[in-house]
């Protein structure tokens, strides 16, 4: 039990190196995480006139404080196909992709930094998919009568909507904008990470893009970033008091139990 106890006590430390077996363990249960997210998330695909609903009510909501803009940034992307492409790439390959990629690169240098990232992402899906389950939203590329294009599907041949893909997706999850939110939590960390300002102009620029290319791609509101960012930000903040708190308040408890089993006493009779 004690040789147990110390094992906890490395493996969990937050500036830990190398692996050990309670690492691919992680792995594992961080996958089964996201496969559950994805899963989960395309579940609910049967009430397409609640999410048409919600989406015309976003768009009054931003047209009565003047923020509906997304007809014309798309108008004026699509004036060039090299930026739609561009758009495309971003939206489809520097969200969820580079978010595993960046994982995987703190998990391996930078375990504190993987930690905070891997917390924050996962609470802020748990609560997206809250929303995707009570507030259905059709996507802008939905809405045809209004001239949006789904860029995805016409330039790229990357089709939300194609049949090995459906079990993964819904086609009404478009509030919150998890890939504004993610983006955020990307840059966040990454500042947190290196001191290299190539590397934190990069996560500046990463979060910027994406912040267009869910508009121009027609996958998003303006509204659903902004909830995404909120959605996010408290994401980021229970992982940060965690980080802080909750896990050395775990390994005060991990290091609290060995010494007790360390002196022949079990750590119950406390």
């Amino acid at each position: 039990m004690r040789r147990f106890l110390r094992y906890l006590l490395r493996v969990t430390a937050p500036r830990r190196e190398g692996l050990a077996l309670w690492d691919l363990i992680e792995i594992a249960l961080v996958a089964l995480g996201f496969l559950a997210y994805f899963l989960v998330r395309g579940a609910v695909v049967d009430r397409s006139a609640e999410a048409f609903s919600n989406a015309r009510s976003i768009i009054a909501l931003q047209e009565a404080v003047g923020l509906w803009i997304e007809p014309q940034f798309q108008v004026w992307a699509l004036q060039s196909e090299l930026l739609i492409r561009v758009m495309n790439f971003v939206y489809f390959w520097l969200d969820f992709p580079l978010l595993v990629a960046i994982g995987l690169v703190f998990f391996w240098r930078k375990r504190d930094c993987y930690t905070l990232l891997r917390d924050a992402v996962l609470i802020s899906g748990a609560i997206a998919l809250v929303f995707y389950w009570t507030y259905p939203v059709a996507p802008p590329r939905y809405l045809v009568d209004l001239g949006f294009v789904d860029t995805m599907e016409r330039y790229s041949n990357l089709s939300y909507q194609a049949q090995s893909m459906r079990p993964f997706v819904n086609p009404f999850a478009a509030l919150p904008s998890l890939h504004v939110g993610w983006a955020a939590i990307v840059a966040y960390t990454l500042f947190g990470a290196t001191q290299n300002r190539l590397v934190r102009a990069g996560g500046v620029v990463i979060f910027l893009a994406q912040g267009v290319a869910v508009i121009v791609t027609g996958n998003h509101y303006l509204f659903d970033g902004l909830i995404g960012l909120l959605v996010c930000a408290v994401a980021l903040g229970l992982a940060v008091v965690l980080q802080h708190r909750g896990y050395p308040g775990m390994r005060s408890l991990i290091a609290w139990a060995e010494r007790r089993v360390a002196r022949g006493r079990p750590a119950r009779e406390a």
